[in-house]
């Protein structure tokens, strides 16, 4: 599973780079097509729960989801041979 923020549902809040546990999220540098700012995901690979659910059986963390008040921030499954990359941060 991989993250992903849909730049047009994102109104910038950066409620998400606030909560992430991981911080995989840094507030944007540039603007969307709607003068949004929206964030950027920084090292997303941080997000074990997300890069390890299927291998490890893990449960989504979810809290960058549920905090988010526009529902623009969801998983995609990955491509069976795309390139998995996964930090593990003590």
């Amino acid at each position: 599973m991989k993250l992903v923020i849909d730049e047009r549902r994102c109104k910038g809040c950066n409620l998400c780079t606030l909560v992430c546990p991981y911080k995989i999220f840094r507030p944007g540098s540039k603007a969307n097509r709607k003068g949004t700012i929206v964030p950027e995901l920084d090292r997303p690979e941080r997000c074990a729960n997300c890069r390890l659910q299927k291998l490890y059986g893990r449960t989504l963390c979810g809290t960058c989801q549920m905090i988010c008040p526009d529902q623009a921030i969801s998983w995609e499954e990955e491509e069976a041979y795309e390139p998995q990359k996964v930090a593990i941060e003590y």
